[in-house]
């Protein structure tokens, strides 16, 4: 019986070797050959896209490389310092320390020291030694019960939702071990901002976690949250550099169950966040409201975070301190280079103040109302390093926040899609086959690596500069080169007022026709 089946196999394996041999040329010719017939077929007959239509099948190449361009232009074309908006030199300092790597550089600098607005510090021949504890500021006026002892380095504003569940955890516990402090946004307060990290509790347009149905602000539910233990500060939102003067939609497939209960909305619907705020609509409104929820909070520090715009508006800010005696305990600064929120191109490139301009703004203002003694400045902006931060302190900041550092300590790979809920790393997205990528214990350990080599790297070059603590640095402790190749101090780019310039009569009238315009145009009773 053996000889039979034996003889069939061997003349079944013969005929598919000769039909192979002969016919698979031909099978693997249709193989390739009908697809790409489809898709030319596919091609001509669509016409929504005239390259396609015109050059069938090779006309799809050109979208390949549209997709792939930002890869290609990240791996292959751009430089170590010409990448934007951050360049590969500043992803790696970030990608080092969060990592506990080699951070030293091997050769010289890569930047041209004698380019147009090259920039550097004065070092001194007398250096200083700086403890942690010189790089730590109180926040808290006069009219604050509860000051909080805030590290100058911390996270910048980011929502849960606008990030993802693990990495928000993981940048809290991160804070938790630093020392330092996590704004949550305008997002709320989710459990996993509840993770032993210090809070700065950001309020909105649309009062995520103390509303009212109608979408007004609730008394009652943000005093039980405000006297929280974790909840250290509170920052009301005016503005911020993404899209400054401009609300937003959260759209009801959005709206979980888990959102719904943190942001206080209805499950499944749309919920907007108009441009402005309802509780004030004039300087002295927006003063009342911080005493209010400074009074509700048990007397922790209230403050307030905005875009520069109008000049005179923030003047008008001013005059309303003096007048009302109410003060915030601090001021937010954002620039409208943008951050990680989504924005659209026109809000991003053209809208708002740049952080240096309005940083050096706010610094002058304050000093020349007297105000700026008992009122902290943060400031919010494109931070990655300890020179960054060193230029934002001689501007006039007290307090750095950073978002982008700490999300590229985080893991980000600069994909620039944060905005399409696809981000590779589930940083940005709330996609669970992405977030589940994100290792949120080894990534806060990252994050706290990251905080604490970026602070010591500020108390050496400000300890190199012969400073003793943070408040020493002054705009004519940095040089830049401008236009004429000639090295000018910062001082000379963004002079300082005196202390009192916009309050006494004698200095007023010394002032420029601009300052002289701007204090017109300004009033306590209105902002625009």
């Amino acid at each position: 019986m053996r000889w039979p089946f034996f003889g069939l196999s061997f003349l079944i394996f013969s005929l598919v070797a000769i039909i192979s041999y002969y016919w698979l040329p031909f099978v693997w010719t249709l193989v390739v050959f009908i697809p790409l017939f489809s898709v030319g077929v596919v091609d001509l007959m669509q016409t929504k896209r005239a390259v396609r239509r015109n050059f069938p099948v090779v006309g799809n190449i050109r979208y390949l490389f549209e997709m792939i361009r930002p890869e290609l232009q990240q791996y292959f074309v751009e430089s170590d310092t010409n990448g934007r908006p951050i360049n590969r030199e500043y992803r790696s300092i970030v990608y080092q320390r969060a990592k506990g790597q080699l951070q030293t550089r091997a050769f010289g600098t890569k930047n041209d020291l004698y380019d147009v607005d090259a920039e550097w510090v004065s070092h001194s021949m007398n250096p200083t030694t700086i403890t942690l504890d010189d790089v730590r500021v109180d926040i808290g006026g006069p009219q604050c019960k509860k000051p909080y002892s805030c590290s100058v380095f911390n996270i910048s504003a980011m929502s849960y939702g606008s990030l993802s569940a693990p990495a928000v955890e993981a940048l809290n516990l991160g804070a938790a071990k630093g020392g330092f402090c996590h704004n949550t946004g305008e997002g709320g307060i989710s459990p996993y901002h509840l993770k032993g990290g210090d809070l700065c509790w950001q309020l909105g347009t649309a009062y995520f976690g103390c509303r009212t149905p109608e979408g007004n602000f609730c008394p009652q539910t943000f005093k039980e949250k405000a006297n929280w233990p974790q909840v250290k500060m509170i920052e009301v939102k005016i503005s911020q550099g993404a899209k400054p003067g401009k609300g937003g939609m959260l759209p009801g497939s959005k709206v979980t169950p888990e959102v719904a209960e943190i942001r206080g909305v209805e499950v499944g619907k749309s919920v907007l966040s108009p441009p402005g705020h309802t509780e004030f609509d004039d300087p002295r409104g927006l003063l009342n409201f911080i005493a209010k929820l400074r009074e509700l909070s048990g007397g922790k520090p209230v403050g307030f975070k905005i875009c520069i715009g109008k000049k005179s508006e923030f003047l008008s800010l001013c005059k309303a301190m003096k007048e009302t005696k109410i003060l915030p305990d601090f001021i937010s600064v954002d620039g409208s280079e943008g951050g990680t929120g989504a924005a659209p191109l026109e809000f991003i490139n053209s809208v708002g103040m740049p952080l240096n301009d309005g940083l050096s703004f706010v610094h002058d203002c304050l000093r020349g109302f007297d105000l700026r003694d008992d009122i902290k400045i943060i400031a919010s902006g494109k931070v990655i390093t300890a020179f960054h931060m060193v230029k934002k302190l001689s501007l006039g900041a007290d307090v750095i926040n950073s978002a982008r550092g700490m999300m590229l300590a985080l893991g980000c790979i600069h994909a620039l899609a944060c905005n399409t809920n696809k981000c590779p790393v589930g940083v940005t997205t709330n996609d669970p086959e992405l977030t589940r990528g994100l290792h949120i214990p080894s990534k806060a350990e990252r994050v706290a690596r990251y905080h604490a080599d970026t602070v010591h790297a500020l108390a050496e070059m400000i300890g190199a500069m012969g400073i003793e603590n943070t408040a020493e640095v002054r705009r004519q402790d940095l040089y830049r080169r401008n236009e004429q190749g000639l090295v000018e101090t910062l001082d000379k780019l963004y002079p300082c007022l005196d202390v009192g310039a916009l309050i006494d009569p004698e200095q007023v009238a010394q002032l420029s026709s601009e300052w002289q315009f701007l204090l017109n145009q300004a009033s306590a009773d209105r902002f625009s």
